[in-house]
């Protein structure tokens, strides 16, 4: 028969898929170096549309309706981790599921139409889905079950950011949330962040903090906050950049990284802190209202003096309570609003700023003016009718006399009134004048009820007390959280247009913004204003003023109302977040109790979770304090930055596969510096309440860790020591591990000398290598014999495992058994290596040198059957060829590791040439990736969408995409697939008699004398009758029987078309193909990688009947000739890598 490829172009149309046969090639065409070859053999393929139960069929081939159609295709999408149909093998969690987008059949082998041609003839897998591209033929049954590279790159066009997770959430709501990832830089994630961090105590509390402190101790407290805010944003750009941020904002960026444990427990603390943020803006925003902008609406008397106090928190209350319901209502009715709000509390925040730091330099150049305070030496008074004279008109008494001296007019005053005369000054002498700066550089704290530093204050003459007792540590409290809300950038990860490279950028571009901005702040305030002013915390001394509304220019109303939107629009942000984040939370249900929050109303707004976050806050507004509220929200907020920085650190250090963050300025010590801030900061600002924050920390933790978990206590430490163990396997025995924490657990399969030492310890080297020191290795060895007599061999044969390992640096376990059968031996130990959930998933197997000179087919043999043991026990598969050239861990390798990326692996094809890269010896190593691109692939697009993943892997590599396209079968690939066959043939023979064996081998001679003689050449004097053995012409019965011959030179246009028959004058048609896959591919990667330290190339699936053992092995030879060092890789069916952080 003759049989041609022809390729259908796929077109998109209105009504859907169309499909146009591509014109076929013409028979004048030649292609190689054999001019007079007939044209390429082609096969016919029939693709199917959309619709089911519809075939269309090329060249001329009726469309069949009748039979059974396949499952239509799927496009190529990112799978969800909870796919309850998913089989084995299929792509684990977070992965791209990757699906072929046609189906490719052979004429005649449609479903439904009859049995296959190739049912149980051949020795391979799935035959029945037989691939017609003969340049991969070699990989036609994994291309059937593990996709070609072309189409897991096409699912990278239609990547949606957001997390399986919160995808089944959005799901959830009934609705489609539509995409608006088109955020930059500077709207995304650092305009939000500067408004989240510029919050209310910039306006109301920084200069005061500066009066008591000092300039430069509250410099220090700014850049110790600052500090720490910076190194955690480090950190989190380290985690935001490890993988693609899903949408669903800070939560699901950590949660998913540091796992339910850490995620429950930062979640939790996260949300504590934002809810009582919002208390703290309520609070903050009814202090700016009834003290500065309108004092006629308090209820409960004066709140000025300490008289004034519970006054002052009564109107806190009720007003913070009210402002709460409006806020409440404003947030529950319409989020739109509140977004759009947002813009306009920003915009006020950077205007209030702009005016403040405006009036510094104005009040530099300008003579000072209002505000004119009262004071008596050190002690700022506030005297009735704003009186502040030594005595009244004509040495009359006044209110300030009659406070230090009495009624009378000769009556004996204080002491401390009379050295120091009550003067008028300016509060805001102005920028550099007055020495102020120097004047302030020092501390003036104070005790509660003191009116100046070391004196005791008395209201009743007047003088402006503290209402609190103030240290370096209460201040720093008060400060911090004026630097947090540096998460809130990563809030809108869904709606940036690249999130890794924004919220690095964003988030410590804003918070270098506000440092600057506080930092400046501090300065100004010590050199611009009189000290005594700056301890003032309420305005008395100025009559109830701001000190930055009374430095701004050109009005103080600019800062009192910016400032008063600023706080209501933060306390909306905070009253809008919280709630989805708790609700976030109870959906993962990593805290049980929580369950009830995950609900949510029609409008799919999380009703529950906002009552629950209105009654916290109202505990917060009922505290009614600004300065008590901030240190319970600096707890939470450095517990949840300590998880991050810690998690992040452990991740370095641990060296996990996963961990691969594309941030460059990131190093695990800036984390454990963070983290060590971030204590230090705790126990500074408040010993009580940071050791209530880590219980409750430490309880969420153990309370998601152990959940139904059974303890056990043992006598000492080596009882402690076992029943951490036993629970720690029992806990790696629970389910096998997520894809972000895959690592390769290696089990290294040594072939033993006669002196019981490996013959490759190279092997080992290798292992090592892979590992960087880190994870689990066993070694394992067979020895053959029994049991029963060879126990002391056992022992020596482990013992130089031990010595071995110990001297490649192989950190693990070493296991030897002695068995009857090597290869069953080698099978057990690949299905019971290992304790519980401690046990490997990757095999190291090393390649059978020499296997084409053994006498015996035991070394193949063996091979083979582990290739098939390991691959039955969905364990990946590595395979050194040449591993006597692998380097040693002394040497230190310059060049390139080649990935020569065939079918889908599951990634481990990416992973192991990153994970070499982490030991010294292939550091300075370069990564290669090539690509095959078939007749129908786009090879630009594929690059492009190479590179695309690459990113999202954080792996550094060079993309080449090389074309494969249909060719014909050479003479080459022909006459090596007869002499492979053969040679096969031949050595079968060598079990039969020693007549049998000359016959059988006289057979073959007489077959090429034949065939010489059918293109008239004349026999060569090597073309002699074999010792003993007889002609087979003269054993024939039948002497008119006509042998098969071979085709004249160049002439092999229908070898295709002859059905091998069992004889050795025609080579099997699919090994020719597997031939021809095995030839061009090694063509091409000698030509490309000639020169690369290690190529890595997929391993094709082993036979699956034994019949073609001995083809798999030459084909594996033709493959990888002429490369010194490569390593075949055969993934286990599940990925092992993720874009996902």
């Amino acid at each position: 028969m003759s049989v041609r490829f022809a390729v259908s172009s796929v077109k998109e149309d209105e009504d859907g898929i169309t499909n146009e046969p591509a014109s076929a090639s013409s028979p004048s065409e030649a292609s190689g170096p054999l001019s007079p070859v007939s044209p390429p053999p082609r096969i016919e393929i029939v693709e199917y549309g959309r619709e089911p139960h519809t075939y269309q069929k090329v060249d001329g081939v009726e469309e069949d309706e009748t039979g059974e159609a396949p499952s239509p295709t799927s496009p190529t999408s990112l799978t969800n981790a909870h796919d309850k149909d998913k089989e084995p093998g299929v792509a684990d969690s977070n992965e791209l599921l990757l699906q072929p987008k046609v189906l490719l059949y052979e004429t005649g082998e449609i479903p439904g139409n009859g049995p296959s041609k190739h049912n149980e003839a051949s020795p391979f897998i799935d035959l029945e889905k037989d691939d017609p591209e003969t340049n991969l033929a070699l990989y036609e049954d994994e291309i059937h079950r593990r996709p070609v590279v072309s189409t897991i790159l096409q699912g990278l066009v239609s990547y949606n950011p957001v997390q399986p997770g919160e995808k089944e959430h959005q799901q959830g709501e009934g609705k489609q949330v539509p995409r608006k990832n088109q955020l930059g830089t500077l709207i995304g994630v650092y305009l939000p962040c500067l408004q989240n961090i510029l919050g209310v105590l910039l306006f109301v509390r920084l200069s005061w903090i500066v009066g008591m402190a000092g300039v430069l101790e509250s410099f220090i407290i700014v850049f110790m906050c600052c500090c720490t805010t910076m190194l955690t944003a480090i950190s989190m750009s380290a985690i935001a950049t490890n993988g693609i941020v899903p949408a669903g904002g800070s939560y699901f960026m950590i949660s998913r990284s540091l796992g339910p444990e850490f995620g429950g427990a930062v979640g939790i603390l996260f949300y504590l802190g934002t809810t009582f943020a919002s208390a703290m803006y309520i609070l903050g925003a009814v202090e700016i209202m009834l003290t500065y902008i309108a004092p006629q609406m308090v209820l409960f008397g004066t709140i000025t003096g300490p008289e004034g106090q519970s006054n002052l928190f009564n109107n806190m209350r009720v007003y913070g309570t009210a402002l709460l319901v409006i806020m409440g209502g404003i947030v529950f009715v319409g989020v739109k609003f509140v977004n759009k709000f947002a813009t306009v509390a920003l915009a006020c925040v950077i205007l209030s700023i702009l005016a403040i730091f405006i009036g510094f330099f104005v009040t530099a150049g300008l003579p000072p003016s209002q505000p004119k305070i009262c004071v008596i030496g050190d002690i700022l008074v506030n005297p009735p009718d704003n009186d502040c004279s030594f005595m009244g008109p004509n040495n009359t008494v006044n209110d300030l006399w009659k406070a230090y001296c009495g009624e009378e007019t000769n009556a004996t005053c204080d002491p401390y009134y009379e050295d120091n005369h009550p003067q008028r000054i300016p509060g805001i002498p102005g920028l550099g004048r007055n020495n102020e700066f120097v004047k302030n550089g020092l501390n003036s704290y104070m005790l509660a009820g003191d009116a100046a530093p070391r004196r005791v204050g008395n209201p009743e003459r007047y003088e402006i007390v503290a209402d609190i007792s103030t240290t370096f540590t209460v201040l720093l409290g008060i400060f911090f959280p004026s630097v947090t809300g540096i998460m809130a950038g990563s809030n809108r990860s869904g709606d940036l247009k690249d999130a890794q490279y924004s919220i690095p950028r964003g988030t410590i571009g804003a918070i270098a913004t506000t440092t600057t901005i506080y930092l400046t702040s501090v300065l100004m305030y010590g050199g611009t204003a009189d000290g005594r002013l700056l301890r003032d915390k309420y305005g008395d001394s100025m009559g109830k003023g701001m000190l930055a509304a009374q430095v701004c220019w050109p009005n103080e109303w600019v800062v009192l109302i910016g400032s008063f939107l600023s706080t209501v629009g933060a306390g909306l942000q905070s009253l809008t977040g919280a709630p989805r984040l708790l609700q976030a939370i109870a959906k993962d249900n990593v805290i049980p109790l929580l369950g009830i929050f995950s609900r949510q109303s029609k409008r799919g707004e999380p009703t529950f979770a906002f009552f629950l976050t209105l009654v916290i806050s109202e505990v917060g507004i009922i505290i009614a304090s600004l300065d008590a509220v901030a240190p319970i929200i600096t707890m939470f907020f450095l517990m949840c930055y300590l998880f991050v920085n810690v998690a992040s650190a452990l991740q370095t250090l641990l060296k996990s596969p996963n961990w691969r963050p594309r941030f460059k300025f990131y190093h695990w010590t800036l984390s454990i510096l963070g983290a060590g801030l971030c204590v230090a900061l705790m126990f500074i600002s408040s010993w009580y309440y940071a050791l209530a924050a880590m219980v409750l920390a430490g309880g969420i933790y153990k309370y998601i860790e152990y959940r139904g978990a059974e303890k056990e206590w043992g006598d000492g430490i080596r009882g402690l020591a076992l029943s951490a163990a036993r629970y720690s396997l029992l806990r790696l025995e629970d389910a096998p591990p997520h894809t972000k924490n895959w690592r390769p657990q290696i089990l290294v399969l040594c072939k033993l000398e006669d002196d019981l030492v490996p013959k490759h310890k190279q092997l080992l080297t290798f292992a090592s290598q892979l590992k960087a020191g880190k994870g689990l290795t066993m070694v394992s060895a067979v020895v053959e014999g029994e049991y029963v007599d060879n126990y002391g061999t056992w022992q020596a044969a482990k013992q130089s495992l031990k010595r071995v390992m110990e001297e490649e640096k192989v950190k693990g376990f070493c296991e030897v058994m002695v068995t009857t059968d090597v290869i069953q031996g080698l099978c057990h130990m690949i299905q019971t290596a290992g304790l519980g959930g401690l046990n490997h998933n990757t095999v190291v197997l090393g390649w059978p040198h020499g296997w084409r000179q053994a006498t015996s087919p035991q070394a193949w043999r063996v091979f083979i059957e582990t290739v098939r043991n390991v691959s039955a026990g969905h364990q990946a598969l590595l395979v050194p060829k040449g591993i006597q050239l692998f380097p040693d861990n002394n040497e230190k390798y310059t060049g390139t590791i080649d990935v020569w990326w065939i079918v889908h692996d599951g990634g481990m094809l990416m992973l192991l040439p990153f994970l070499l890269k982490q030991h010294k010896v292939w550091k300075n190593c370069r990564m290669r990736i090539f690509t095959v691109a078939q007749l129908e692939d786009n090879s630009i697009q594929m690059k492009k969408d190479l590179e695309h993943f690459l990113y999202h892997l954080r792996i550094e590599a060079d993309v080449q995409v090389v074309e494969m396209m249909t060719s014909d079968i050479s003479a080459y690939t022909y006459e090596r697939t007869l002499m492979m066959e053969q040679r096969n043939q031949m050595l079968k023979q060598m079990h039969l008699s020693k007549r049998e064996s000359r016959k059988e081998v006289q057979k073959v001679v007489d077959i090429h004398h034949r065939a010489r003689d059918s293109k008239g050449e004349e026999s060569s004097p090597d073309d002699v009758l074999l010792e003993g053995a007889t002609p087979t012409n003269e054993e024939e019965p039948e002497p008119k029987k006509k042998m098969k011959t071979l085709p004249p030179k160049g002439d092999f246009g229908n070898l295709l078309d002859i059905k091998p028959d069992g004889s050795l004058g025609v080579p099997d048609e699919r090994n020719v193909r597997r031939m021809h896959t095995a030839v061009k591919l090694n063509e091409v990667i000698v030509q490309k990688s000639h020169g690369a330290k290690l190529v890595l190339i997929n391993l094709p699936g082993p036979p699956k009947m034994k019949a073609g053992d001995e083809n798999y092995m030459e084909f594996l030879e033709v493959l990888t000739e002429g490369l010194e060092r490569v390593l075949m890789v055969r993934g286990g069916g599940r990925e092992v890598i993720t874009i996902y952080s």
